[in-house]
């Protein structure tokens, strides 16, 4: 990638992470600048999630994360599980009342936003009687609401039907000013990213421009696994 003048948000210098003795990244090193939209790919059990979340504790307290698997408290509404995103920019009274009485200051904030992602009519359900789609865009509100400069997000559009993905994509990369996320919809990385770290066995393989990403690469990035690439 091309050097900026300003200091990177992210800098790995030789990262390794290991858990049980099982290493998830090996020497990982690079840096991700302001403005960045990034995506990270490759197969299953590549590191992206722990790339991800190495990340992410470096920005903890000044970003939204989209959880793989949601994070949302099942016996809370939609509209709740999204107000937790400023649980911390409120007091604990305001908290409180929110949760019996939803305000409509929180509600004109919090209603545009699940209804840009087709959730308007459940956003008073309870998030634990939802789909796996509609639990996703509900997380994806969430960060979105919480609304930080960056955003990290672990497979977004993972259970999100085909037809509304693009809708998803769209929001996310428009929500924040610099992005990282892990996709193992490979045609989506290279649609709305335009930087794509391939990752395979913890390691970086490459790391370029989304145009400079050629289907060869690709192919050895995945080898045996099966994945939907549409390069057109």
């Amino acid at each position: 990638m091309e050097p900026s003048a300003e200091p990177a948000l992210f800098a790995l210098e030789e990262e390794s992470v290991a858990y049980e003795n099982n290493v998830a990244l090996r020497s990982v090193s690079l840096r991700i600048h302001r403005g960045e939209k990034v995506a990270l790919i490759g197969p299953s059990g590549a590191g992206k999630t722990t790339l991800l979340r190495t990340l992410y504790e470096r920005v903890a307290g000044k970003s939204s994360f989209v959880h793989q698997h949601y994070a949302l408290v099942t016996q809370l509404s939609a509209f709740h599980n999204v107000f937790i995103g400023r649980l911390d920019r409120h007091s604990t009274a305001f908290n409180l009342l929110n949760l019996i009485k939803p305000q409509e200051k929180i509600l004109n904030e919090i209603i545009p936003i699940l209804s840009k992602l087709g959730m308007e009519e459940k956003i008073f359900e309870r998030v634990g009687a939802l789909s796996g789609g509609q639990q996703q865009r509900v997380a994806v509100a969430r960060a979105m609401y919480r609304g930080e400069d960056i955003l990290l997000a672990d497979e977004p559009i993972s259970s999100v039907d085909p037809h509304q993905a693009t809708t998803v994509m769209e929001l996310i990369m428009g929500s924040a000013e610099t992005i990282v996320l892990s996709l193992h919809a490979v045609d989506f990385a290279l649609k709305f990213a335009k930087r794509i770290i391939g990752l395979r066995d913890g390691e970086v393989q490459f790391d370029l421009p989304t145009e400079m990403v050629s289907p060869a690469m690709l192919s050895e990035l995945y080898e045996s696994e099966s994945v939907g690439i549409n390069l057109l």
